[in-house]
């Protein structure tokens, strides 16, 4: 009787430290919102330095967000796909924050004030200035730091973006996909939601 309670509890703590992992995971990596079981699935493969990207986010997402995401319809997925150090740095410090709605207020002002940190006289400059963005979004100087010093959480966005380019060969950014399908429309809200409206 006692090697089978044994036994329990030893699968007990494996399936339990399974999903803490996967969970784990989850919120280390993709950032979406949106319904798992929504028709559409908008992905945006997008660099932080871009100004295209940033376009794309602050004038259709928000829209987006609003009519189709919150109403369960569409899942939106950002997927990083870093052009430059800078790009790759301000992934990390989105990468640092677990909360997914911080998550996606930090991508949001990052977008903003890109012109703000997106250059400087060297990678230093631009760091600092992803620091105190980050503050406003409590998260703290030292985790900044730590973030931007992770060498496994560096390999695995450049992972990223290696087994995205390889699966839907991008070209430039922003690259948006929706249900799989590539979008070449014009990056205005209109074009882009009479797709999103034929799918649904």
């Amino acid at each position: 009787m006692k090697k089978i309670i044994t036994t329990f509890y030893y699968l007990l703590f494996i399936f339990i430290f399974n999903i803490a992992q996967c969970y784990s995971s989850e919120n280390k990596g993709l950032l979406y919102i949106g319904s798992k079981d929504a028709k559409v699935t908008v992905k945006v493969f997008s660099s932080l330095t871009c100004p295209h990207c940033a376009n794309f986010h602050i004038k259709i997402f928000k829209k987006l967000k609003k009519e189709f995401v919150d109403t369960n319809n569409v899942r939106f997925e950002h997927h990083s796909f870093p052009l430059d150090l800078a790009a790759l740095n301000a992934e990390k410090i989105i990468r640092c924050v677990e909360n997914k709605n911080i998550r996606l207020n930090l991508l949001t002002g990052l977008y903003k004030m890109q012109d703000n940190w997106a250059s400087g006289s060297d990678i230093n400059s631009i760091n600092e200035k992803l620091i105190k963005i980050a503050n406003d979004y409590n998260i703290n100087s030292d985790k900044s730091n730590s973030c931007l010093n992770d060498a496994k959480l560096e390999d695995k966005i450049l992972e990223e973006r290696i087994n995205g380019n390889k699966k839907y060969s991008i070209e430039s950014t922003p690259t948006i996909f929706i249900n799989e399908k590539k979008y070449n429309g014009e990056h205005n809200y209109n074009d882009f939601k009479k797709v999103i409206q034929k799918l649904l």
